[in-house]
Parts: structure tokens; C-alpha cells; sequence
């Protein structure tokens, strides 16, 4: 009987993906555990794995096809011999509206209402008026223009109601006053202004590319984060001098077995000890559980073409320094290639996320939900310090910590700090 091979969810978030590249091809036999194809998620490329036996039959989505959504068929897999017939791929996607159909027959529209007549213009009934007793003019401008021999039907009124007043007269002695003539017809109303364009539509040079799906998990993580999570920030700055000495004289040990240990590896089990000696704050909170956690799993940005993952040092307070470097040099690289598995990166208890090769002094990150809270690392720089009470040069890194405050409290939140900041200055007690 023929078996329908589904696109797979490869990660929890995971509702479509895109069929990048088959691994098989129709007449091939496979058995369980072999190779299918590569599929790209919101997360990475993942490789697709068989769990029947039998031969590709059918292949019914070709590679590089995208939105390819959860639980279509993409291909047909059958014993040898057997006949699949017209079996056709599952729709990809389908649009979310539909165009309406008309209705069967129109309904004439409304004959327009005709145009209320417009009023005739201030100086245009005073023109009407103008030779008779209902003139408008003030006593005074009647009894100039009479004195001044100016004639009143070339007059037009200034003041209110177009009524003749005693600039109006001077004006006329002058020369300077306006020839009265009939009214014009009412302008007809100004269309309605055009709307402002938006900003992508002005005339800059630009080019615009469709969001990857993992951008668009990005984009939609941490809004949640930033509109659900009530972010506190803890800063402290912390002398690197002595672990940057004990970075050193372990390189030189660690060099015959080609391991180099960078500063951030120390900062992941900086933190991993931090948040065993102060367990409220390696918690998550979820609806109304609070989860408390028995070990410290560091998830670690890793910047990649197109977003940010974070793979997992699990265990990461009970591993030593040279396992933590090999096993993160090994998650960052397949990260950077995609190719990490969905356990390497789902999960965590806390993140670090290291910018100070940028050389950014600090910044506020963004917690990882349903983590509760996020380490950030600034660059280590000269700067003046007090040392013994007196000044002097000393490496500064500051870190800031965001924390859940839901879920962990501000003094709970200090203590991490204060416990990470004397583990950073102190660096054997990380190793004890």
C-alpha cells in the first residue's frame, strides 16, 4: 500500500516551509533513517529523514518550492512493482479571500441628490442693493461719498456683510477701490487632497526582498516579548583583568590539544554558576506555573545570514571550560551553516549575548520567552577605575541584565548580578 510522506513540523513554531533541495529522486529505494531532503524552517535547514522502507514512487513537490505547508504530501513512497496512480500534490497554500461573487442582478444605484443653490457672495448682494434704500453702508461712508461725489454703485463693501464702510470711500477717492461686478458663480469645492504617499513610495533608490520565514519568527518573537513581558534592566561593570590573565595561561595549556578558549566561553560558564548560586532566577514562567530549574542551560546568540539562533550549552555549570569551547565552536558553525537539530537550539533556561566584539559599550537585550532572563555583554575596554582607592587603567566590560519581572524580583535579579560580576573578577571560583 502506498505511504503518503508528509512535510514534517521540525519545530514547534513551524506551520510551512520550503522544499529546498530532494536528496532522492522517483525510482530510488530507501529504507529507515536514510537521507530525504533538506527542508527549511523558521529556524534552519534542516535535514528530512526516512522511517519506511520502500521506493519513491512519486515525488509531488519539486525542490525550491516555498510555503509549503505542515502535513501536505510531498511525495509517495511504495513497495516495488506497486502502481500509485494520478496521485497529485496537495495544494500548497490557499488564499485567504476569496474574491466574492456578484450578485445575480445589480440594483440601479441612487439618482444624486441635486446641489443646493450656492448664496450669492456678500459683495454681490450689496452690489444688488446698491441704488436703492437698502444699500449697506455705515452713516459715515454715506456721508463721505456724498461730500466726495463718489458713486456708490462702483463701490464694493469691506466690512461685514459686504457693507460699504469709510476705507472703503477713501479707497474709491483714490482710485484704488474695486470695480464692482456681478457675482461669479460659486467655485465648485476643491477635489479632496491626494494622500500623503507612504515612506516606501518616495523616489530613493531601494530594492525590497520577501521576509524569510525566519525573520518573520524573529519579528513576531519579540514583539510578543517586548508587549508581554515586563522587561527590569541591571547593569554592573566588572574588571576582566584577572580572567583575561586566567584566559591566557589556560590557552597555554589547552594549546597541544588544539582548543582556544575565547571570552565568551568563560561568560557561558560565568553565568551557568551564577544561576545555580542563585536559582530564582533560573525559572521560567508559564501561565500561572512557575518552573524552577534543576541545571543551567545557556542558549548563546549566534548570528547567522538572515537572523539570530541560539544554540544550547546544556549543562553548562557543571561542564568544564574546554568542553564548553569545544562544544560551542562546533553548534556555532553548524548554525551558521543550518544544520543544526531542533533539540540544539528549543529550549534553554537563560541567554547570553556577547556584542562587544562590535565594540558596543552596552545595550538592553530582549528577553527570550518563555525564558526570564538575558544576559548582555559589552566590549571590555581601558578605562579609569578605583582600585585600592586609588585610580588607575583597569579592563571594564559592562553587562546588563534583563530579567521577567513577573517572574524574578528586582533584589533577586541584583543578586545574579552581583554573583556573576564576582565570578567574572574572581574566575578560579567558576572552576572550583
Amino acid at each position: 500500500m502506498p505511504i503518503n510522506l508528509q512535510m514534517p513540523a521540525l519545530s514547534p513554531t513551524m506551520e510551512e516551509g520550503t522544499l529546498a533541495k530532494w536528496l532522492v529522486k522517483e525510482g530510488d529505494s530507501v529504507s529507515s533513517g536514510d537521507l530525504l531532503a533538506e527542508i527549511e524552517t523558521d529556524k534552519a535547514t534542516m535535514e528530512f529523514e526516512a522511517i519506511d522502507e520502500g521506493v519513491i514512487a512519486k515525488i509531488l513537490v519539486s525542490e525550491g518550492t516555498e510555503n509549503v505547508k505542515v502535513g501536505a504530501v510531498i511525495a509517495i513512497i511504495a513497495e516495488e512493482g506497486e502502481d500509485v496512480g494520478d496521485a497529485k500534490a496537495a495544494p500548497v497554500a490557499k488564499a485567504e479571500n476569496a474574491a466574492k461573487p456578484a450578485p445575480e442582478k445589480e440594483e440601479p444605484a441612487p439618482a444624486p441628490a441635486p446641489a443646493p443653490k450656492a448664496s450669492p457672495a456678500p459683495a454681490a448682494k450689496a452690489a444688488e442693493d446698491s441704488g436703492n434704500d437698502r444699500l449697506k453702508i455705515s452713516p459715515l461712508a454715506r456721508r463721505l461719498a456724498e461730500q466726495k461725489a463718489v458713486d456708490l454703485s462702483a463701490v464694493s463693501g469691506s466690512g461685514p456683510g459686504g457693507r460699504i464702510i469709510k476705507a472703503d470711500i477713501d479707497a474709491a477717492e483714490g482710485g484704488s477701490a474695486p470695480v464692482k461686478t456681478k457675482a461669479a458663480a460659486p467655485a465648485p469645492s476643491a477635489a479632496p487632497a491626494a494622500k500623503a504617499a507612504p515612506a516606501n513610495e518616495f523616489d530613493i533608490p531601494h530594492t525590497s526582498e520577501k521576509l524569510s520565514g525566519m525573520r518573520k519568527t524573529i519579528a513576531r518573537r519579540l514583539t510578543e516579548a517586548k508587549q508581554t513581558i515586563p522587561h527590569i534592566y541591571l547593569t554592573v561593570d566588572i574588571q576582566l583583568d584577572k580572567l583575561l590573565k586566567l584566559r591566557g595561561e589556560l590557552n597555554k595549556s589547552l594549546e597541544p590539544r588544539g582548543i582556544k578558549l575565547s571570552v565568551n566561553d568563560l561568560l557561558i560558564k560565568a553565568l551557568a554558576v551564577s544561576l545555580m548560586q542563585v536559582p530564582k532566577c533560573n525559572v521560567s514562567i508559564e501561565g500561572d506555573q512557575l518552573k524552577k530549574f534543576e541545571r543551567a542551560d545557556i542558549s548563546v546568540a549566534v548570528s547567522i545570514e538572515g537572523g539570530l539562533i541560539t544554540p544550547i550549552i546544556k549543562s553548562a555549570d557543571s561542564k568544564s571550560l574546554s568542553a564548553i569551547s569545544t562544544e560551542m565552536k562546533d553548534l556555532a558553525d553548524r548554525a551558521k551553516a543550518g544544520k543544526l537539530k531542533m533539540h540544539e537550539y528549543q529550549g534553554g533556561t537563560a541567554s547570553i549575548s556577547n556584542m562587544g566584539m562590535f565594540g558596543i559599550k552596552n545595550f538592553d537585550a530582549v528577553i527570550n520567552p518563555p525564558q526570564a532572563m538575558i544576559m548582555a555583554i559589552g566590549a571590555g575596554q581601558k578605562r579609569p577605575h578605583v582600585i585600592d582607592d586609588s585610580l588607575q587603567i583597569a579592563t571594564i566590560m559592562s553587562a546588563t541584565g534583563s530579567f521577567d519581572h513577573r517572574a524574578i524580583d528586582g533584589a533577586d535579579g541584583a543578586q545574579l548580578m552581583k554573583a556573576f560580576k564576582e565570578l567574572c573578577e574572581n574566575p578560579l571560583g567558576m572552576l572550583a
